[in-house]
């Protein structure tokens, strides 16, 4: 299937007086197959008013583009392209020797511990086995911060509760359109529209196409300082981002991490560098993100994946 969202400009009036509009809007729909009027009536159920005397639509054009998520338009899972294909999307990078996940980070050396032609001197004929040694720092690939990641006294991986890392409703915000080089950083205003109380939000960029390389660690959108406290009020359990860190890495940043210390200090969990989060729907997904029980560490790589109904 394939989603369609309307471009248009629009004017409305209210039946107490008063007028509202906007230029270069757009929407999602449920369907092509969308009358002028019913993208009025959506519109109106997307910005929440009331007492609307009259809607007008300039310039309307429906496409043929993803949907982003816009607030009463009930799409669902159905209404994705990609919810059909698979009931499970793999949202994470694979690890290998040698991955660069982290500008200035050592990547992962895999030796053998065991050769199979090795462990053929210790069992029965036809039988072997290979056992590998992988050194590598715990933030490599897509991986999860504890709280102990910021804070000596949060929860270490063993220590955190899988009931806020497993079969967390997702709310995806598909925002590769929404950010700019020169506002680069994702603000409350970005988010609101949504109920994230008890959900996993993740963060689609797009910066994940630049995974691997060396443009990946310049220039990459972030969320604020106060789009993580609105989303701590807003009780989300887990926030994710496909890019190379929650917070701001340029040096003009002055070395601070507000997103990193607002949310693990409130016990939300943090899934850097995710990827393939174009594949989810706004919303309808179940995301899984969860790391081994190590005792007295921060951050490792998680399978983080989403179900699709």
């Amino acid at each position: 299937m394939t989603d369609y969202r309307a471009h248009f400009d629009f004017a409305i009036s209210f039946a107490n007086g008063g007028e509202l509009s906007g230029t270069g809007f757009r929407l999602d729909l449920p369907s092509a197959e969308v009358s002028e009027a019913e993208i009025g009536r959506l519109l109106v159920q997307h910005l929440g008013l009331a007492l609307v005397a009259d809607v007008e639509l300039r310039g309307l054009r429906i496409v043929a583009e993803p949907h982003r998520g816009s607030r009463g338009v009930d799409v669902g899972a159905a209404g994705h392209a990609d919810a059909a294909a698979s009931r499970v999307v793999d949202l994470s990078h694979r690890i290998r020797a040698g991955l660069l996940t982290y500008p200035g980070l050592p990547t992962p050396v895999i030796t053998p511990h065991l050769t199979r032609e090795d462990s053929r001197a210790t069992y029965a004929p036809g039988t072997e086995f290979a056992m590998d040694i992988i050194t590598m720092i715990g933030n490599t690939g897509t991986y999860l911060d504890s709280p102990f990641h910021r804070y000596a006294d949060g929860p270490d991986l063993a220590g955190v509760d899988l009931a806020t890392l497993v079969g967390l409703r997702a709310e995806v915000f598909h925002l590769a359109d929404a950010w700019t080089a020169e506002r680069r950083g994702i603000r409350p205003e970005t988010l609101a529209d949504r109920d994230v109380r008890g959900a996993a939000v993740l963060l689609h960029t797009g910066w994940d196409r630049h995974f691997g390389t060396p443009a990946y660690g310049r220039g990459a959108p972030f969320l604020t300082g106060e789009g993580a406290q609105w989303l701590i009020d807003a009780g989300a359990v887990l926030v994710g981002i496909d890019a190379v860190n929650i917070d701001d890495t340029a040096a003009d940043a002055g070395g601070e991490r507000p997103a990193h210390t607002l949310l693990l200090g409130a016990g939300v969990h943090v899934v850097e560098h995710l990827t393939n989060l174009g594949a989810l729907p706004p919303t309808g997904a179940r995301f899984t993100a969860a790391p081994p029980a190590i005792e007295g560490f921060g951050t490792f790589p998680v399978r983080a994946f989403a179900e699709l109904p």
